[in-house]
């Protein structure tokens, strides 16, 4: 199997090892990019055969057992940060490796797959698609190692995690890293130059993987396009955006583990599970909008319910509006102490930010009704 940014940790910060490391990866990718026909390039297919490639194998070894028995009793965080430095470090050697054959030709040739001439077609294509399949491959595999070390459940094989795993990776949604703030990580005189990275629509599931790949062959075209600078260009381009990707896959997947911290201990402690999901609906609806950790936090008490619970309401399932009415009904004929029930409720309240005063109200009334049975 390919050796993995965090393999290479244990081998030292040495730059003939990391050399190493690239070049061997890098001849993996050559060997990917000649099966490619031009128009997997043009159309962004190259992107779909690219994930099953890296991702098919790679996920049956790297499983939280596999961390574990590397770092035993390493914080999570710890090895998630030099994770994503050594893979910042492979993307900036592979950059220099790469860009040495850069030119604006071969920027001009990339956009219209056919301007230039035969003779420089192949060679022109194959030393872009080597670096942006490179770098696709390191950051798509940095982010489910990330997802794993914080245990946050992904099952590829689903479209939807797939797709979330896609759209972590590669931060393809606009504006995402800088209001982050992790732009602030990058120096000073290449943050338009991120930006710049960075800019453009917004791609959902719908428009499908080959779209993703044109998305991504297209944004990394900027770096090879400036003649005379193009090595220190990919170079510092290369190691910033995959830093940039894996401290956003550290922000998402840690705090979806806060989040399934947060159900577990509520669903382990709950006496009353059914009553306490009606409840944490209640809660998390009663100001008309769902923020994105609370339908989080809502999926997994739901599914540690079921599993841990045997609970399965399927009237809660088929709910459209839910009748505050219906609840303090549930509530006043469920007897005795339903100090658990509260506790959940303020703690689902506090999971997307400080209680807000429709939140309160709910809650001030729960409280109220629970002196009461």
């Amino acid at each position: 199997m390919t050796t993995t940014p965090i393999d290479a940790v244990d081998a030292g910060d040495h730059d003939d090892a990391d050399r190493e490391t690239v070049e061997r990866e890098r001849a993996e990718i050559r060997d990917f990019v000649k099966e490619l026909s031009p128009d997997d390039i043009k159309s962004g297919s190259w992107f779909t055969k690219l994930c099953a490639q890296a991702m098919r194998s790679y996920t049956e070894k790297v499983d939280w057992q596999y961390f574990q028995e590397r770092y035993a009793g390493v914080p999570a965080d710890a090895v998630v940060d030099q994770l994503v430095k050594m893979a910042a470090r492979y993307a900036a050697l592979e950059g220099g490796l790469s860009a040495g054959a850069y030119s604006a030709a071969i920027a001009a040739t990339i956009g219209s797959l056919g301007g230039a001439s035969p003779a420089t077609f192949p060679a022109a294509v194959a030393t872009v698609m080597v670096d942006v399949a490179f770098i696709t491959r390191l950051q798509l595999r940095l982010a489910y190692d990330i997802s794993v070390l914080y245990r946050v459940p992904l099952d590829l094989s689903d479209p939807e995690d797939m797709w979330k795993l896609i759209r972590v990776a590669f931060t393809i949604k606009t504006g995402e890293v800088a209001r982050e703030g992790v732009v602030k990580a990058v120096p000073v005189v290449i943050r338009p130059l991120i930006k710049r990275f960075y800019s453009g629509t917004v791609l959902t599931a719908a428009k499908g993987l080959p779209v993703v790949g044109k998305h991504l062959l297209q944004r990394n075209v900027i770096k090879i396009g400036i003649p005379a600078v193009g090595v220190p260009v990919a170079v510092v381009l290369n190691r910033y955006t995959t830093l940039l990707a894996g401290r956003h896959a550290q922000t998402v997947f840690r705090n979806e583990a806060r989040v399934i911290e947060l159900a577990e201990g509520l669903s382990e402690r709950s006496r009353h599970p059914q009553l306490m999901l009606w409840v944490a609906w209640l809660v998390i609806t009663a100001d008309r909008k769902t923020a994105d950790d609370e339908v989080l936090l809502m999926r997994h008490l739901v599914r540690l319910v079921r599993e841990g619970h045997q609970v399965v309401d399927e009237r809660l399932a088929r709910l459209v509006d839910i009748d505050p009415a219906e609840v303090w009904q549930r509530v006043d004929a469920t007897p005795g102490d339903l100090s658990d029930v509260l506790y959940a409720a303020h703690r689902v309240a506090t999971v997307d930010g400080p209680v807000n005063a429709l939140e309160e109200a709910v809650i001030s009334e729960l409280r109220e009704r629970c002196r009461r049975v």
